[in-house]
């Protein structure tokens, strides 16, 4: 793979909805690595690099909000994106949030919705490093 190919990390353990992401992201040309519970995301979160994590909030083993709290805590500059059936009301939103999630998508969602939500992601990412790289060459 090329280097300036983008690598996602899904974590999530409905299988429907990770051949769903998979297809999705795919398609769009970004390199998918599949951790199907909290603790294999947490490990790959640590071994394959990844440039942006997409997360269930409900998981077995670790929740989605350990992983958005040691991903916060240990590599700040990922972006984090939760996709997940958990509504506002339960407030376990606004905790993803308050620990550091950049984004929300509510199960079911729109395939076209994510690809721009991600790329939105990346876009402002690559912003905020370019931003870095000129005030430290200034």
């Amino acid at each position: 793979m090329e280097n300036n190919v983008k690598k996602i990390l899904v974590i999530e353990d409905d299988l429907l909805m990770v051949k769903i992401l998979e297809f999705v992201l795919r398609k769009e040309g970004y390199e998918i690595t599949i951790a199907k519970d909290g603790i294999e995301g947490l490990e790959k979160l640590q071994t394959s690099n990844p440039d942006m994590i997409i997360t269930d909030i409900i998981l077995p083993f670790k929740s989605g909000l350990e992983i958005i709290s040691f991903a916060k805590e240990n590599l700040k500059h990922i972006p984090v994106i939760v996709v997940s059936s958990m509504g506002e009301e339960e407030g376990t939103v606004m905790e993803a949030f308050n620990l550091g999630a950049d984004d929300f998508v509510p199960k079911p969602f729109n395939p076209n919705e994510l690809k721009i939500r991600v790329k939105r992601l990346f876009a402002r990412n690559q912003m905020f490093e370019n931003s870095i790289k000129s005030a430290i060459s200034a």
